[in-house]
């Protein structure tokens, strides 16, 4: 039974099938999961502005405001910036079940680009872990490569 407040009576909806819907990741994102997918490799948007590069592609520098269109190609290494050793379960969202703890998620900046990008670090270990780490991507195997997220199984401490 809808309630009322002071702008009037409210609209209550109630669905009792599940509504399932698809989600765009537009241009941009779709060719960054492609250059993943493809050539196991990332790209980045430069401003022809300022010059910040950013990873994954945006549309819109968000300093100068200028409309991005230079795709440049990325290393697969980078620095971590922050990271978290996560110990309490919950269900992932990507895939449904639930994830192994504990597990490091990680804020990294990729050689190249400006922003950070987060994922997965297959280290746990806090004494072998550090801001300031050199990590690289590693991939899934070619032929389970499916143009998404899980398509980077982890960053991998390299020094």
């Amino acid at each position: 039974m809808p309630t009322e407040n002071a702008q009037g009576e409210l609209l209550k909806v109630t669905f009792t099938h599940p509504m399932p819907y698809d989600w765009s990741i537009g241009l941009y994102g779709s060719r960054f999961f492609q250059e993943i997918k493809e050539n196991r490799r990332f790209i980045g948007i430069r401003c022809h502005g300022c010059g910040l590069v950013y990873v994954p592609p945006r549309r819109v520098c968000g300093p100068c405001f200028t409309e991005l269109t230079e795709l440049v190609p990325l290393s697969d290494t980078g620095v971590i910036t922050a990271f978290s050793v996560v110990n309490y379960p919950f269900i992932d969202p990507n895939t449904g079940a639930q994830r192994p703890i504990p597990y490091t998620y990680g804020y990294i900046r990729l050689d190249g680009a400006d922003n950070i990008f987060s994922h997965i670090i297959n280290e746990t270990d806090l004494n072998r872990i550090r801001v300031g780490m050199k990590v690289r991507a590693v991939f899934r195997e070619t032929e389970k490569m499916e143009g998404n997220i899980q398509d980077i199984r982890h960053f991998q401490i390299i020094g």
